[in-house]
């Protein structure tokens, strides 16, 4: 089943942000995820809170194809640079309609 990873990001420095894009470009890549948007272009429309200066969306093959990714080695230090620079959120989402 595919789950969607949306993610608020705000920077707090730009330290990590380059050394953050490609090594994260190829591990999403790398366990089948897909960026579906990755953008500061967005505007809330209902609701209260804080806004983010970015919105980024990745398609999952699956639950465990994002979870593999989270958990990566190789991703560590990069995870961990991105979520000492910024306030960030990232809500891992299945891909169903409960209400249908």
């Amino acid at each position: 089943m595919t789950y969607y990873s949306v993610l608020a990001v705000t920077p707090t420095n730009d330290d990590w942000v380059a050394d953050y894009i490609g090594p994260a470009n190829k591990l999403v890549a790398q366990y089948g995820g897909k960026y579906l948007a990755r953008t500061g272009s967005h505007e809330r429309l209902e609701g209260q809170g804080e806004d983010s200066a970015l919105r980024i969306v990745i398609e999952w093959p699956s639950k465990q194809a994002a979870i593999d990714f989270m958990n990566d080695p190789e991703y560590a230090p990069h995870f961990k640079a991105r979520t000492a620079g910024s306030k960030s959120e990232h809500f891992l989402i299945e891909g169903k309609d409960d209400l249908a």
